[in-house]
């Protein structure tokens, strides 16, 4: 078995964390990671993409296009930019929230309603969900990369266990920030449950 995911969203949003994240918890369940960066310009939230692999046998460092068989998003319309990697058949979890760039022409809309429209004309099982509001709640709008990457594990989107991801915050966030993603998790858990979206 070998998995592929695509993260991505914007610089400062925490998209290398959440592979980090995610693929230690693929490690401590028995199977190879590879994981690969591509980052634009961060300090001016440019985009932020994390190829990772994961299975039994893994070929190589970067998902071609149509690889993948999951994209979270941290950034709506970075998942619309990164949609040519998802497979035919593949899946999508992400955060409803935008961030508009700073340089844009005046009579260009932007709008989540439009972008989830485009995503949803070649997608078939996407989850939108407003995690920033879901880290608010939790305690600290930093933690919505850990809320989304609960989601995908809680959904069964992707193929690991959820307790093991929330062992994995517990012995790799610092004890200073370890309550508010834990809960942060479990809000997002709760969530995917009060709306049915589980598998």
């Amino acid at each position: 078995m070998n998995f592929s995911v695509i993260i991505c969203g914007v610089g400062g949003q925490g998209v290398v964390l959440a592979s980090r994240l995610l693929a230690i918890t693929a490690m401590n369940s028995g199977f190879h990671v590879n994981t690969a960066e591509t980052l634009g310009m961060s300090q001016r939230e440019g985009s932020v993409v994390s190829h990772l692999q994961f299975g039994d046998f893994i070929k190589s460092s970067l998902i071609p296009e149509g690889g993948a068989d999951l994209i979270i998003g941290l950034e709506l319309s970075e998942v619309a930019r990164n949609l040519h990697f998802l497979k035919k058949n593949g899946k999508i979890i992400t955060n409803c929230n935008m961030i508009l760039p700073s340089a844009r022409s005046s009579n260009e809309k932007y709008g989540s309603e439009q972008i989830i429209n485009f995503i949803n004309k070649y997608v078939e099982s996407t989850i939108c969900i407003d995690f920033s509001k879901i880290a608010k709640i939790a305690g600290n709008p930093k933690s919505m990369n850990v809320s989304v990457l609960s989601a995908a594990f809680y959904t069964g989107f992707l193929p690991l266990e959820y307790n093991d991801f929330l062992k994995t915050i517990e012995s790799e966030i610092p004890e200073k920030y370890r309550a508010i993603n834990l809960n942060a998790a479990k809000l997002s858990a709760e969530t995917i449950m009060l709306e049915g979206n589980n598998e």
